[in-house]
C-alpha cells in the first residue's frame, strides 16, 4: 500500500511521529501503564471484544486501498478445494477420487494463465486473478497467473491449523483476514466472474453465497461457471430442489458446467450481459 505521509495537505502533526515518540518516553510508572498507550498503537485494546466494529473496518479498508492503489478494477473469482493435488502429485492424493480431481488444478491454471494474458492488456486493471491464496487449487489460480507475467490476489484467512500463503500470490496483493464475512465481501465486490472448481465445506460455502447473492439480486449476474459436471451433479441434487418448488426452474441458469479451462474462456465471452446496475446514491 502507497504511503502518503509525504503528501499530506494538513500541518498536524502525524500519527507515526507520535508513535514513534511514545517509544522513547521517560520509563515511569505512568508511562508503563497500558493507559497510557496511544489507543491505535494499543494491541491490547484493539483487541477487545467492544471493538469489533472498529476491527471489522479494518479489514474493509486495509485490502480495499490497496487494490485502489494498485488501479485493479475487476477480478476473476476462483475457489476449490485446498486439498486437490497438482498432477505430479496426484499419487499422493487421500483418495483415489481426489487424485482424478487433480486434473482441475490443470485446468485451474490453465484458465488462470489466459485470463491474466488478457488482464496485461490492461495493463493489469481488469479481470485480475482471485483466489483464497492457499494451496491446491487456489495454487493453481496464482501459479497460471504467476506463469503469465501478471499479479494476482491471495485473499487468506486465520485457520486453527497451520498455513501459509502460496508462494505465487503476489507478495503486495496478499491479504490475510480474521473475519469470514469481510473476506467475502472482498471476493466478490469487484468480482466479473466466479469459477468453482471441485472442493469441500469452504468451497461449497461460498458457492452459495455467491448464488444467493446473484439469485437475490443483490449481486449482478456474472459469469458462474462450475468446473466438473460429473462432481456438481453427484454431490447436489439441482433438479431435485428445482421439482420440489425451493428454487425455481429459472434459478438452474444462473450457472453452467465447463469442463476445461478453453470452455470456461468461451462461456465467459459468450454469458449475457447482465441490466445495468443502477447508478449509486450515497447514503443508500
Amino acid at each position: 500500500m502507497n504511503d502518503d505521509s509525504d503528501s499530506r495537505t494538513h500541518m498536524l502533526r502525524h500519527s507515526q511521529e507520535d508513535a514513534v515518540a511514545v517509544e522513547h518516553a521517560i520509563d515511569s510508572p505512568q508511562t508503563r501503564s497500558s493507559s497510557y498507550r496511544l489507543a491505535f498503537t494499543d494491541l491490547d485494546f484493539l483487541t477487545r471484544e467492544e471493538l469489533r466494529p472498529v476491527r471489522l473496518q479494518l479489514e474493509l479498508l486495509k485490502p480495499e486501498m490497496a487494490l485502489e492503489a494498485r488501479g485493479i478494477n475487476s477480478t476473476i473469482v476462483l475457489f476449490g478445494g485446498a486439498r486437490i493435488p497438482a498432477p505430479a502429485m496426484a499419487h499422493a492424493a487421500r483418495t483415489p477420487r481426489l487424485a482424478e480431481l487433480s486434473a482441475y488444478y490443470e485446468q485451474a491454471r490453465r484458465f488462470a494463465r489466459i485470463m491474466t494474458e488478457r488482464s496485461l492488456e490492461t495493463y493489469g486493471r481488469e479481470n485480475v486473478i482471485v483466489t483464497g491464496g492457499g494451496p491446491g487449487v487456489m495454487e493453481a489460480g496464482n501459479l497460471g497467473a504467476h506463469e503469465a507475467g501478471g499479479h494476482s490476489i491471495g485473499f487468506n484467512i486465520v485457520l486453527p491449523h497451520e498455513q501459509a500463503p502460496n508462494t505465487y500470490v503476489t507478495p503486495d496483493l496478499c491479504f490475510n483476514f480474521h473475519y469470514f464475512a469481510i473476506r467475502k465481501m472482498h471476493f466478490l465486490m469487484r468480482a466479473r466472474a466466479v469459477c468453482i472448481f471441485p472442493g469441500g465445506f469452504g468451497t461449497l460455502d461460498e458457492m452459495f453465497e455467491a448464488l444467493t447473492l446473484i439469485q437475490t439480486g443483490r449481486m449482478a449476474r456474472v459469469p458462474f461457471l462450475l468446473f466438473g459436471r460429473a462432481f456438481w451433479e453427484e454431490i447436489i441434487n439441482w433438479q431435485a430442489l428445482a421439482a420440489a418448488g425451493t428454487i425455481s426452474e429459472e434459478d438452474l441458469s444462473l450457472f453452467r458446467y465447463v469442463e476445461t479451462a478453453e470452455e470456461a474462456v468461451a462461456a465467459f465471452d459468450t454469458w449475457p450481459e447482465a441490466p445495468e446496475r443502477r447508478e449509486h446514491i450515497p447514503g443508500r
